[in-house]
C-alpha cells in the first residue's frame, strides 16, 4: 500500500474529496507560472519527484506538502485545502475577529484605524466585505442606497456600484479599472471563485450619468499613483491608498485581513477631512 492519501484517510476515518492533491499541486504550479524544473529547484527535490507527486505515483507527507506550498506561495486557506485532499488535517486555525483567540490582533486593527483619523481607513477580508471602519468613513457615504449598506457591505461593489459611490467618482473610468485591475491580480494569485463571480458583476454596472454627460471623459491629470477623486458635500477629495496586512500570520482569516488607509493626495482634500470629522453629527 503507497503512502500519503489513502493511508492518512484510512488511518483517519475519512476519504478525501474533490481533485486529487497531485492536481490541485500541479494547478498551482501552473498558477505561479513555474515548470517542474523551477519548482523543484525552489523546492530542493528533483524534477521527477515533482511529477511524480502531480500524477499521482508518489503521495506527498504532511511536511512535504507544507514545503512545497511555502515555495507556492498559496494561501493558507488553501494549504488546508491541500492538506484535507492529502487525508491529513488542516494545520492553520480559522477563528473569527471576536473570538478571544483574536484579541491582540483585534485591538491592533483598531489601533491603526483610529489613528489614522481624520484620513479614512477600514479593514475587509478577502472577498472586500467590511469588517471595521474609522469614523472618517462615514461622511464619504451620503447618498449610497440603504440596501448597499446592509451587511455585509462589499466595498468595491460600493464604490462601483450606480447606487453607491460611482456618480460621485471624478475619475470613474480610472478608478474602475484600478479596480477590476487589482481584483484579476487578486484572482490570479488565489484561483477564489467567489471574486471570479464579483468581477463579472462589477464588469457588468453601467457609466454613471456623470461619466456619460461629460462625453465619456474622466477630464484627470497624470498622477503617480491612481487617486480616488470622490465629490461630496465638503468639497472634492483626492485620495490614494496603501494596503497593510499581517505578514506573519498563521490563522487563515487573519492572513486573509486588509487594512485599507486612504490619504490626502493635496493640502485642500487633508483640510477638507478635518473639517468633516470635526463637523457636529
Amino acid at each position: 500500500m503507497p503512502h500519503g492519501t489513502s493511508q492518512t484517510s484510512a488511518r483517519n476515518g475519512r476519504v478525501p474529496a474533490g481533485p486529487p492533491v497531485g492536481a490541485l499541486l500541479r494547478s498551482w504550479r501552473q498558477r505561479r507560472g513555474l515548470s517542474q524544473l523551477d519548482l523543484a529547484c525552489e523546492a530542493d527535490i528533483s524534477t521527477r519527484h515533482v511529477s511524480f507527486l502531480e500524477t499521482g505515483r508518489s503521495q506527498p507527507s504532511r511536511g512535504m506538502l507544507i514545503h512545497l506550498a511555502e515555495r507556492l506561495d498559496v494561501p493558507l486557506r488553501e494549504r488546508n485545502a491541500l492538506l484535507v485532499a492529502a487525508g491529513f488535517a488542516p494545520v492553520y486555525s480559522e477563528h473569527s475577529l471576536d473570538n478571544p483567540a483574536m484579541e491582540a490582533a483585534r485591538k491592533a486593527v483598531d489601533l491603526v484605524l483610529t489613528g489614522h483619523e481624520p484620513f479614512p481607513a477600514l479593514a475587509v477580508d478577502r472577498h472586500w466585505h467590511l469588517l471595521a471602519a474609522n469614523r472618517a468613513v462615514a461622511p464619504l457615504l451620503e447618498g449610497v442606497s440603504a440596501e448597499l449598506l446592509a451587511g455585509p457591505v462589499n466595498v468595491l461593489r460600493l464604490s462601483l456600484h450606480p447606487d453607491g459611490l460611482a456618480g460621485r467618482i471624478g475619475n470613474w473610468a480610472q478608478w474602475r479599472e484600478h479596480v477590476l485591475s487589482r481584483l484579476t491580480r487578486q484572482i490570479e494569485a488565489s484561483a477564489d471563485p467567489v471574486l471570479v463571480a464579483l468581477r463579472s458583476e462589477l464588469q457588468g454596472y453601467p457609466a454613471p450619468a456623470s461619466f456619460l454627460d461629460n462625453g465619456g471623459v474622466d477630464g484627470h491629470h497624470p498622477d503617480v499613483v491612481v487617486p480616488l477623486r470622490l465629490h461630496t458635500s465638503f468639497g472634492l477629495l483626492s485620495l490614494f491608498s496603501t494596503t497593510t496586512v499581517f505578514g506573519t500570520a498563521v490563522d487563515v482569516t487573519l492572513s486573509e485581513l486588509a487594512i485599507e488607509a486612504f490619504f490626502p493626495a493635496d493640502a485642500e482634500t487633508a483640510e477638507r477631512l478635518r473639517r468633516a470629522l470635526a463637523a457636529p453629527e
